[in-house]
């Protein structure tokens, strides 16, 4: 329902870009001006700011996921097109109050190298942010769990979270996750939510995708929570477009989820083998089918026996100080991607207490990933994808 609201702002701004870029053009040569000319360059523009909604009325098939991955790259593009027009804007009103009379031609040419300029910056940063997002990297941690594990000194476990498989992540890219993951000699695999991207049928071959998760290598196995996309929702330009009263998973979702050897835990524990818990919460915003309300932190720890070690999975970073003094040891935790793109890991710095990385609440440990895949546009700049190995040491 929001997506309706934002239609009309979202034009708005890409009809100003247009209008720059023409005046651009148009600066640089006169034939840019010519109806010929400039009539196929708006057709052109409007179809991929387009795309995205053009895909939803698409049958699905191979059309429609070009279409999708066409506007999800042109969506991380016009995202800095869009801000930089802002700044252009701001110097352009600067020039003319600072210089009331000033020469039309030396302004004629500051505007076409600026723009000039700005676009290959544009392009460089964009090719970046595409290669980069496809880069896996290792982020490794350690810490403390002062509680003693009978016959275990360590474990090693290794988070992963926002696989966001459909459209943009595919059998490539998970592939060389699991090759990095099965080369950890883990003892744990933790999936932290929004495992697909909110349609099973945008898998680019769900058979192949279970069976390279089902190899990842692990001494007790993987466990997993649902994020806020794992959910059947059609969503454009980062919005819902057409929501149910309370969105579920696809039921397809479980049978993968089993051909994938994943347990999914949802407000519920297990005890691995007598040492240490793992808990998993639905999520905060979407928690699924059969669940209304989630339990409180307190509610969680109820039936458990605080002695052991308590790991709990939770998509989004939400009341770390509350699961600290409810008893979790350590909150693992995905959803933020970092921001995905610059400034946008500025930003979520604002949104969370701890928005990317490791911080301590009370006695309690918290990591959150950036994740391994991407939501909307294919790029990455300013933060990476990522596996996270963590060594959790006990008390001896």
């Amino acid at each position: 329902m929001v997506t309706v609201f934002l239609i009309a702002p979202y034009v708005l701004v890409h009809y100003h870009i247009l209008r720059w870029f023409l005046s651009w053009l148009g600066a640089v040569h006169p034939v840019f001006k010519q109806k010929k000319v400039f009539i196929p360059i708006c057709v052109v523009y409007t179809y991929l700011i387009l795309s995205l909604g053009i895909a939803i009325l698409m049958p699905d098939g191979m059309a429609e996921r070009a279409i999708r991955i066409m506007g999800n790259y042109a969506m991380g593009f016009s995202l800095y097109i869009a801000m930089s027009i802002a700044v252009a804007d701001v110097i352009h009103l600067i020039r003319k109050w600072w210089l009331k009379k000033y020469n039309k031609t030396a302004s004629k040419r500051f505007f076409i190298i600026s723009g000039a300029i700005t676009l290959i910056v544009i392009s460089i940063v964009g090719v970046y942010g595409i290669i980069n997002a496809r880069i896996i990297r290792r982020t490794a941690y350690e810490i403390t769990v002062p509680k003693v594990v009978a016959g275990v000194a360590s474990l090693k476990v290794i988070l992963i979270a926002d696989l966001h498989m459909g459209y943009s992540i595919g059998v490539d890219m998970i592939a060389d996750m699991v090759n990095k993951i099965n080369q950890e000699d883990a003892d744990l695999i933790i999936l932290a939510g929004d495992i697909y991207d909110n349609s099973y049928d945008a898998l680019e071959d769900p058979d192949r995708l279970a069976e390279l998760l089902a190899s990842m290598k692990s001494t007790y196995g993987t466990y997993a929570c649902y994020g806020n996309h794992d959910v059947d929702e059609t969503v454009f330009v980062g919005f819902t477009f057409r929501v149910t009263e309370k969105p579920v998973a696809d039921p397809r979702m479980e049978d993968f989820l089993k051909a994938s050897k994943i347990t999914l835990l949802r407000d519920e524990y297990v005890l691995i083998d007598d040492k240490f818990y793992i808990y998993g919460r639905p999520d905060a915003s979407r928690p699924g089918e059969g669940i209304d309300v989630r339990k409180t932190p307190e509610e969680t720890m109820q039936g458990l026996d605080l002695s052991k070690p308590v790991i709990m999975i939770d998509h989004q970073p939400k009341q770390l100080n509350e699961l600290a003094a409810a008893g979790v040891d350590v909150d693992l935790c995905g959803h933020t991607h970092d921001g995905q793109m610059f400034p946008g890991n500025v930003l979520t710095w604002l949104l969370w207490d701890n928005s990317y990385g490791y911080e301590q609440f009370g006695n309690m440990h918290n990591i959150v990933t950036s994740g391994v895949g991407v939501y909307g546009p294919f790029m990455r700049v300013g933060t990476k994808a990522e596996y996270c190995p963590i060594t959790i040491r006990f008390a001896q």
